[in-house]
């Protein structure tokens, strides 16, 4: 994988995750921190702490894509790399639940916030 890739991998912006996933194209991989992810997440998402991502990519579909989210895009971008290099057909979710928020798109639980 080169430098440039690791850097900015490929993303997609809230609106576009938020019909594939339901549509169920895509599971939304979201790598904020379990108090962050309970605070309000894209329904149906899937929380994996990056600090657990490693540990935990080899229990991850092969067949499956998915979208990785975070509150900015930094942890997600990373973590897109991480995974693309293991495999996985993923792409990051481009300003992270901010850019959800932004978009309008609806959050678990319903009076959720980003935090």
């Amino acid at each position: 994988m080169g430098v440039l890739s690791f850097l900015f991998p490929p993303s997609t912006s809230a609106e576009q995750a938020h019909q594939a996933a339901r549509r169920r194209d895509v599971l939304i991989l979201d790598v904020r921190e379990r108090h962050e992810w309970r605070a309000g997440h894209a329904p149906g998402s899937k929380n994996i702490p990056l600090s657990t991502l490693q540990a935990r990519t080899a229990s991850l579909a092969r067949a499956r894509r998915y979208i990785v989210v975070c509150r900015s895009g930094s942890r997600s971008r990373g973590a897109t790399a991480q995974l693309r290099n293991a495999g996985l057909d993923v792409v990051n979710l481009k300003g992270g639940m901010h850019s959800w928020i932004r978009a309008g798109l609806p959050l678990e639980p319903r009076n959720g916030k980003i935090v």
